[in-house]
């Protein structure tokens, strides 16, 4: 069974990694945004919740996202493992994960972390906002983004460094071979 996490700051290809990565140990790919708008668009009591939240640019409470990967993780397909993008987000959510895995009979195997230049980052994702038209992404804006996600998941990487459990990997060059970098680092490690 292979139970994975991904991280790294926004831009540095994380969701073309976890579903290479996913695809390659025939695990699903798991993203908090894919569970929100999948509870969203069937009306879940959840997703209701979570529609409130997000339709006022509110950040959705620990307490409901918890309860969403809780129900997406007791799926069967999630069974043989899974690769996690997006969660968690906070210590409070990595204690309540750890408590879902232990309920579980189940831990995580490895954190990869995704290493890019913030310089790189900036650029990637000043590219795209102009190639998707996307004036609200300045380069303010994404300095700022890139800001709170070093302050917020620097405890976490913390946490799972100390556990012996991240992957630092250099999320730089060509998708292929980023998604080759993080492969060998698992398979290295198991």
């Amino acid at each position: 069974m292979t139970r994975l996490l991904i991280m790294g700051p926004p831009g540095a290809g994380k969701g073309t990694q976890a579903q290479l990565v996913a695809d390659y140990f025939g695990i699903p790919a798991i993203s908090t945004g894919d569970i929100f708008r999948a509870n969203a668009s069937e009306q879940t009591p959840l997703g209701i919740e979570a529609q409130r939240y997000m339709d006022a640019g509110d950040y959705v409470p620990d307490e409901v996202t918890n309860n969403m990967v809780q129900d997406r993780l007791s799926q069967p397909d999630a069974g043989n493992g899974f690769l996690l993008d997006g969660y968690p987000r906070t210590l409070a959510q990595v204690e309540f994960l750890d408590s879902v895995l232990a309920d579980q009979n189940a831990s995580l195997e490895h954190v990869i972390e995704l290493v890019v230049d913030e310089e790189e980052i900036v650029a990637r994702l000043l590219k795209r906002a102009a190639e998707e038209g996307r004036t609200d992404d300045s380069e303010e804006v994404i300095r700022n983004r890139l800001h709170v996600y070093q302050e917020q998941t620097a405890p976490l990487t913390a946490v799972y460094a100390e556990r012996g459990l991240l992957l630092r990997v250099d999320g730089l060059g060509h998708v292929e071979e980023v998604a080759a970098r993080v492969e060998n680092a698992i398979t290295a490690n198991s």
